[in-house]
């Protein structure tokens, strides 16, 4: 069972992916509104995945590149409510691997992961 990590500073959003990814099938292994303990999180339960909200990815803290420093095969997504051209090369460009898109859609969540999931594996493969 592949493990998750969530950050988001909004509550209703947390809770709503939590529930999705559970139900998919996926173990949360922490969730927070905070990249700090969201850092904290990564390096207790080193998960497969994390889920990290825009807002928390531009707060400064360099979540991002903390977690990839450390564990590098960990992929990373981006929760946005909003994602364009600019977003989507910006954050890629820091080594996001996924999006997921709110308001969440189940099956659209977890197909990215799945689809995103099982392309790293073949990248890390070939």
């Amino acid at each position: 069972m592949l493990r998750a990590v969530i950050v988001d500073g909004n509550t209703v959003s947390r809770g709503l992916l939590n529930t999705v990814l559970t139900e998919g099938g996926y173990e949360v292994v922490g969730n927070t509104n905070a990249c700090r303990v969201g850092y904290t999180l990564v390096q207790k339960h080193q998960p497969h995945f994390v889920c990290i909200a825009r807002d928390q990815m531009e707060d400064g803290e360099q979540l991002v590149e903390q977690i990839l420093a450390v564990l590098p095969k960990t992929i990373i997504f981006m929760v946005s409510g909003a994602i364009d051209a600019a977003i989507l090369q910006a954050a890629m460009a820091r080594g996001v691997q996924g999006f997921i898109v709110r308001p969440f859609k189940a099956d659209a969540v977890l197909k990215t992961i799945r689809s995103t999931v099982l392309a790293m594996i073949k990248k890390q493969q070939g």
